[in-house]
């Protein structure tokens, strides 16, 4: 049955190595909407002008937008207050800001903890960081199913614990991680405050901070139909306000001396010098396509697609299906005896189906499942049973060839 929003993303008509595309990197980025298109582009033929400086029409416009898009991302994720909610580069710069911010608090000998499942973005800021300051970064397990190991990980939290990171849902494997279980462990066991990647999981699952009760939460624009190059850092204001300064340039000072300077108040504080505004516009114009689809219909459709995927690739002996989670989302990893991911992901580009092959930036999280790398067949909520037909078809192609 076709997807109703699949016209949308005119990206999706074209046809690549003489193919109708299959789209199944979404887990990478995803497409972007005509509407989402249309704004960045309306952006630089009408309004383009720096913000929050100028006293003339299209420096208002410009403001305004941006200043629109910041209430909207709030409201996306039930923030209390705009204030909290930070523009950065992505769930990346996002997650370094918060290690810069609570450097301060860390002393020799405190713990960050994270887990095996997490990206690099979610593992290499924090190894820095103990680094830098002498604390001990630890992991708890994740279980052959590719959960974590929610005992052991409450037995890693203690009175040392000063963070614990780790994210909403594996990119790698697609596992929805237990959240709110996890931060109430934390909240029982520690001091930490918890920071969450939630890069996979903001086009998928209705945030809700308050509800969640973690201290910082990320994510990334390119994810949910937006621009790459933007996100969104969200932070409880008493501790965004008792961070330093992340970067120094305009925009995030009041007052500036030879001698000193003072700063600017939340938000922009962190936001250093002339933001990508287009990319601002673009994500708030990305925000209010989804909030007008019907998202849990169209997620119903997208798990059935995901649990139909998988059904049929264990159809083939000579596929193993890597990470069998109590919840999944989005994401199918799989391997084919005897082949490298590479070489499958080759043969099925050949025919216009677009996956990702190698470790998704969880060399750790492949090291746990005994694996190199995967074939990763990520769905969003454009994808239709077409995609999985034409999966299925080039593994079988693939398979004949090999």
């Amino acid at each position: 049955m076709s997807n109703p929003i699949r016209s949308d993303f005119p990206i999706l008509a074209q046809e690549v190595n003489g193919a109708p595309l299959a789209y199944l990197d979404n887990a990478a980025t995803t497409q972007k909407p005509q509407q989402v298109i249309d704004a960045i582009s309306r952006y630089y033929e009408r309004d383009n002008a720096n913000v929050h400086r100028a006293a003339h029409a299209l420096a208002d416009r410009a403001t305004r937008a941006m200043e629109d898009a910041r209430l909207a991302a709030a409201a996306f994720i039930n923030a209390p207050s705009a204030r909290e909610v930070i523009f950065t580069r992505g769930t990346t710069e996002g997650i370094n800001l918060v290690a810069h911010g609570l450097a301060d608090s860390l002393g020799q000998g405190d713990e960050i903890l994270i887990t095996e499942s997490e990206h690099h973005s979610n593992i290499v800021p924090w190894q820095l960081l103990a680094e830098r300051t002498g604390a001990i970064l630890r992991a708890a397990p994740v279980l052959d199913s590719g959960d974590i190991d929610e005992e052991a990980f409450t037995a890693m939290l203690g009175e040392r614990t000063r963070i614990v990171a780790f994210g909403h849902v594996s990119n790698a494997l697609g596992t929805i991680h237990p959240v709110r279980s996890l931060i109430a462990r934390c909240r029982d066991n520690s001091p930490a405050r918890v920071v969450v990647d939630g890069a996979q999981a903001a086009l998928h699952i209705g945030i809700d901070v308050q509800d969640l009760d973690a201290d910082f939460y990320a994510f990334s624009s390119h994810k949910m139909f937006g621009p790459t190059g933007i996100g969104v850092l969200w932070g409880r204001e008493r501790l965004l306000d008792a961070m330093p300064p992340y970067q120094a340039g305009g925009e995030m000072i009041e007052h500036v001396t030879l001698e000193r300077s003072t700063f600017n108040a939340l938000p922009y504080k962190f936001e250093a010098g002339t933001p990508n505004i287009a990319g601002i516009v673009g994500l708030g114009a990305a925000i209010r396509y989804l909030n007008e689809l019907p998202r849990a219909a169209l997620q119903h459709a997208e798990d059935a697609l995901v649990t139909q995927t998988i059904a049929r690739l264990k159809e083939f002996n000579a596929i193993r299906i890597v990470g069998e989670p109590k919840e999944r989302l989005a994401v199918v990893s799989f391997l084919v005896e005897g082949s490298h991911p590479a070489d499958i992901g080759t043969l099925l580009d050949q025919q216009g189906i677009a996956v990702r092959t190698g470790h998704h930036c969880a060399m750790p999280l492949m090291q746990r499942m005994c694996v190199p790398g995967t074939v990763r067949a990520s769905f969003s909520l454009y994808n239709d049973e077409s995609d999985v037909d034409r999966l299925i078809d080039g593994v079988q192609k693939a398979l004949t060839f090999l």
